[in-house]
């Protein structure tokens, strides 16, 4: 690990020194691409540095245990423990920055979340889990854009697709894929049974044009007058679009703007993140017997966490954390659970770099 901390420091000492070349001043984008990487090395570095500070620190703590005076040895055995404390917290947080980092973990997300089995029940729970993830982000002081919705009988979402602007968006969300079941008793249920109802969620990030370029003659391009809510302007003129990208057969739907413009806009952003994360998703399938052999990993197919509404508990499957404030939660109050699941996911990274190094 020392070595590989030494090569972190030796590269971020490079990069400060191209920060203040001429050459690297007048070019923005290549100045900005140095900023980014001074940004990600710099707490490494000063952590490495004041852990090899500390080293010295403790080595000449050591020295003094063999002075004569016993009031010396006593204050430095003090030193050493305290210092020894210290450098295993340190090096567990070194072990910690090197984890090589989600490279989508700034960016804006587009959450989708479609009802699945459950009729309208599915639909009202696909509003809840709206409502929950929107009250967390505007929390964050974060800004939820609707791309489309489309509306249940019920009052609820067949299907809700938004996008979720703040930095560091996805690396609170991207856990959140998956199937999410709810067990409660319906509002049209006369019985009092309780009924299980299934909601699917997929989060994927911003994907900018400069990253994925689509061929303009791969798209078949609709307009038509929109549905729903939205207002007398938007339902009597041909604003909202229809985006078919003929080569995977993926089609978005944008019809939540009056412009026919600003609906083409959005619906270009959901389609260039659908597209890559098909793209991921198929590099994942070539591997596909490693990856279905894990557990958590993420796969939208499997159930990820329950709400139960009798029993006022939520559990999160793939940790196996269970939290009796089913209410609170859905007030927006998920910190716990996102917590949870990245101390669970980092410490599989920490155990697959581990390996590595053994290797």
């Amino acid at each position: 690990m020392f070595d590989k901390l030494l090569g972190v420091e030796e590269r971020f000492s490079k990069v400060e020194q191209l920060l203040s070349d001429p050459k690297i001043l007048q070019d923005r984008a290549a100045y900005q691409k140095y900023s980014r990487e001074h940004a990600e090395l710099n707490e490494v570095v000063t952590t490495f540095r004041a852990y090899k500070k500390l080293l010295a620190d403790l080595e000449d703590s050591m020295e003094l245990l063999r002075d004569s005076d016993p009031e010396m040895k006593a204050l430095a055995k003090e030193e050493v423990e305290s210092l020894t404390d210290r450098k295993e917290n340190l090096e567990n947080e070194l072990t910690k920055l090197l984890i090589p980092k989600d490279p989508n973990d700034g960016k804006n997300i587009i959450l989708e979340i479609r009802a699945g089995t459950g009729g309208d029940e599915a639909g009202l729970f696909a509003a809840d889990l709206f409502r929950m993830y929107s009250r967390y982000a505007e929390n964050r002081g974060w800004k939820v854009e609707i791309m489309n919705q489309s509306i249940s009988g019920a009052g609820g979402f067949k299907e809700i697709i938004a996008m979720i602007h703040g930095n560091g968006a996805y690396s609170v969300f991207k856990y959140e894929s998956g199937t999410h079941r709810v067990q409660r008793v319906p509002v049209t249920e006369a019985q009092g049974r309780i009924h299980t109802s299934a909601v699917t969620v997929a989060v994927l990030p911003e994907v900018e044009e400069v990253e994925l370029t689509i061929d303009p003659n791969e798209i078949k391009y609709d307009v038509f007058r929109s549905s729903g809510p939205g207002g007398q302007s938007v339902n009597t003129t041909d604003s909202a679009v229809r985006l078919t990208h003929l080569p995977t057969g993926l089609v978005v739907t944008c019809q939540d703007e009056k412009s026919q413009h600003k609906n083409k806009v959005k619906a270009m952003k959901v389609l260039r993140a659908r597209l890559l994360d098909r793209m991921i998703q198929d590099q994942h399938d070539e591997r596909s017997e490693e990856r279905k052999s894990q557990v958590g990993t993420g796969d939208r197919s499997g159930r990820i966490r329950t709400y139960n509404f009798p029993q006022g508990r939520v559990t999160d499957h793939r940790i196996g954390l269970t939290l009796y404030k089913l209410e609170h939660i859905l007030q927006g109050n998920i910190m716990e659970l996102v917590e949870g699941l990245a101390t669970y996911y980092q410490a599989q990274a920490m155990q697959n770099e581990d390996s590595i190094d053994d290797h």
